[in-house]
């Protein structure tokens, strides 16, 4: 029996849990540690798959491979942590990243084709509602590739756009864009806030 108050350990010092009567379970890092290493031995997997297609499959490469897979997924879980995503939402993504990305080429190219050349370059600022971090560079990234839009500058409040048309309404654009980028990593985003 567990009284009032007591910390459950696991063999290797992870606190499991605290149990209190007046409390429910409380969760504690051991989901973490989970997760991190279920996503290592995925990294761990596929480093060891890109090796064994590098190599053609043979067995005796892999004295060196062996410490190379395992060096490529520490440095991989070192420089980029696990992150949450979504697969519907990356199924959702593609298709419209494809269609942005052809759009905005046929776009570009007859701007540049036209004889009066129809263009008026501006700058719009786009107050970010993703969360910090590789869903934010992806958005970047993936404005970059809208029709006449250039991303210039990523900082902790707002994102830069260069547009080659000020006079069209890119905020829309943009909100589309960073929904979807939140559908991909499963992340909510508040309210919009717009842009400037």
């Amino acid at each position: 029996m567990i009284s009032d108050a007591a910390a459950l350990i696991d063999p290797i010092g992870l606190i499991v849990c605290t149990v209190d009567r007046k409390q429910r379970l409380e969760s504690t890092p051991r989901k973490s540690v989970i997760i991190q290493w279920r996503n290592g031995c995925l990294r761990a997997m596929l480093f060891a798959l890109m090796w064994w297609v590098l190599t053609d499959g043979a067995m005796d490469s892999w004295l060196v491979g062996a410490p190379v897979v395992l060096f490529a997924t520490l440095v991989s879980v070192a420089l980029l942590p696990p992150f949450s995503w979504s697969l519907t939402g990356i199924v959702r993504f593609v298709p419209f990243f494809l269609w942005r990305s052809l759009s905005g080429g046929v776009d570009v190219a007859m701007r540049a084709l036209h004889p009066r050349l129809p263009i008026s370059p501006g700058m719009v600022i786009y107050r970010w509602r993703l969360p910090p971090g590789l869903p934010r560079v992806a958005m970047a990234n993936t404005v970059s590739l809208l029709p006449g839009t250039l991303s210039v500058e990523l900082d902790e409040e707002c994102l830069r756009v260069h547009v080659l048309d000020g006079r069209k309404d890119f905020l829309s654009e943009l909100e589309t864009v960073e929904q979807r980028v939140a559908a991909v990593f499963g992340a909510s985003l508040p309210p919009s806030g717009g842009g400037e």
